[in-house]
């Protein structure tokens, strides 16, 4: 069996795996850290939770062993789709550069341009950054890429998915042809093949997993729900989220719960807080210091539940989680396996459990057919309502029905009415029709003028 002192890493870095107690690479870091460590370009293709970010982190630091970074210029470039992926594969560089003087660079959104172009204006050995922050940079004329020796672009179908494709040909255009391009990827859409072709020389392809697959550390289960009505399936369906992990018992010590929307996460969050489940949200409109602290407190067992979207599905190296609910069923098919890849990780056990609305079934099915598998349905651990007994008709009501029609009444014979003329009111039509002023003119009028102004 392989070891790290077989794959000819710099002793530091050695020093340094041995720390963590890790003694044996996985499959992706024993195929992918001799070819890299060679100089070739990697195509790593391998399911979440296999250990990609230290099949990329340890040779990247040996090869930079050597040099010096200059001004605005670094030596390594790090791509990661959301900012917890990036933040992620610094504290991997933290862990496994200590015994070297290398220095390293985080952007993400989130954070003050002034304090990371600080850091850039020293030189930085290692850049870590998301596409749309380092495009910032570039377009202020605050970065050159022209001295990187080592890019790396990890979570490429993520990249894929979130519409970074041009963003990373684009920075791929800014760094020299000469670089050496490890590319990492949980699948192979046809999309991200043509990047592999268009900017990988003769890579050394290791795929240690079929693409998409789930891991079988992980049990696996759908409960198929329909609610009551479409007024109450929002919240018959999150009673039914606490009936399942109350049905996990004590083995449910942690979970990561994924919603496909943002205002769901914030909803089941608070939905499971009232009913005494300790849970947060986290999504991408929080801001990033919330975000942070919020991981922070589920590491460290302070929170026992993460209700997320799927800025939380690729990248968070949590290896202690037990389970993840899928609140919904994902809409890209991909992200059920990385969602469910948070757990199970390290060579544990862990378990899946997705709930399924009428309305989701496609998705579903896009899952099974992506996965190659059915996924097993489970029980619905929540009580069947119990049906409404049928209203009785009141005697009223019955003897109403049954009585015999009663006779239809007489229509009222219209009388006819009075004949009238468009001429003034209250005159019949057979009046003779008035004249002028009548036979009686008022008197006044008949008065001279001379008695009117006596009057």
């Amino acid at each position: 069996m392989t070891k790290f002192t077989d794959l000819n890493l710099d002793p530091k870095v050695l020093k340094a795996v041995a720390d963590t107690g890790y003694e044996t690479p996985t499959p992706i870091q024993a195929g992918a850290i001799p070819p890299a460590l060679e100089g070739k370009d990697v195509l790593g293709i391998a399911q979440t939770g296999t250990g990609k970010t230290a099949s990329f982190t340890l040779p990247m630091i040996t090869l930079l062993g050597r040099g010096r970074a200059r001004a605005r210029m670094p030596r390594s470039l790090v791509l990661a789709p959301t900012r917890e992926l990036a933040a992620q594969v610094a504290e991997n560089f933290d862990t496994y550069a200590k015994y070297t003087k290398l220095s390293k660079a985080l952007l993400i959104g989130g954070t003050s341009f002034k304090d990371q172009d600080k850091i850039i204006d020293k030189g930085v050995d290692v850049l870590i950054a998301t596409p749309g922050r380092l495009l910032d940079h570039l377009e202020r004329g605050k970065l050159i890429l022209t001295d990187v020796k080592v890019m790396v672009v990890d979570e490429a179908d993520r990249m894929l998915d979130m519409g970074f494709i041009p963003d990373i040909e684009e920075i791929f255009k800014r760094t020299p042809f000469t670089r050496q391009t490890l590319f990492f990827s949980a699948t192979m859409a046809p999309e991200i093949e043509r990047i592999t072709n268009t900017f990988l020389s003769a890579p050394a392809k290791i795929e240690v997993a079929r693409a998409a697959t789930t891991n079988d550390n992980i049990k696996q289960g759908v409960v198929i729900f329909k609610g009551s009505d479409k007024r109450k399936e929002p919240s018959e369906k999150r009673a039914l989220l606490r009936a399942l992990i109350d049905a996990e018992g004590d083995a449910c010590t942690n979970a990561i719960i994924f919603c496909n929307r943002k205002s769901d996460v914030d909803i089941v969050a608070k939905s499971l807080n009232k009913y005494g489940y300790n849970a947060a949200p986290i999504h991408g409109d929080l801001d990033q210091s919330h975000r942070t602290r919020t991981l922070d407190k589920f590491r460290d067992d302070e929170l026992r539940f993460l209700v997320a979207s799927d800025v939380a599905a690729r990248g968070l190296d949590i290896p202690m989680v037990s389970h993840v609910f899928n609140f919904d069923v994902p809409s890209h098919a991909e992200d059920y396996v990385h969602r469910i890849g948070r757990t199970g990780r390290a060579g544990r056990t862990g378990t899946a459990i997705m709930i399924c609305i009428p309305r989701d079934e496609k998705n579903l099915e896009d899952v099974e057919r992506l996965v190659k598998q059915e996924i097993p349905r489970l029980d619905n651990p929540m009580p069947a309502p119990e049906e409404k007994p049928k209203r009785e008709r009141r005697k009223k009501d019955v003897a109403k029905a049954e009585a015999p029609a009663q006779d239809e009444k007489p229509k009222r014979e219209d009388k006819p009415k009075p004949e009238r003329s468009r001429g003034g009111r209250g005159r019949g039509r057979n009046e003779p029709e008035v004249v002028g002023m009548g036979d009686e003119p008022p008197a006044f009028i008949a008065m001279s003028f001379a008695e009117r102004a006596k009057v």
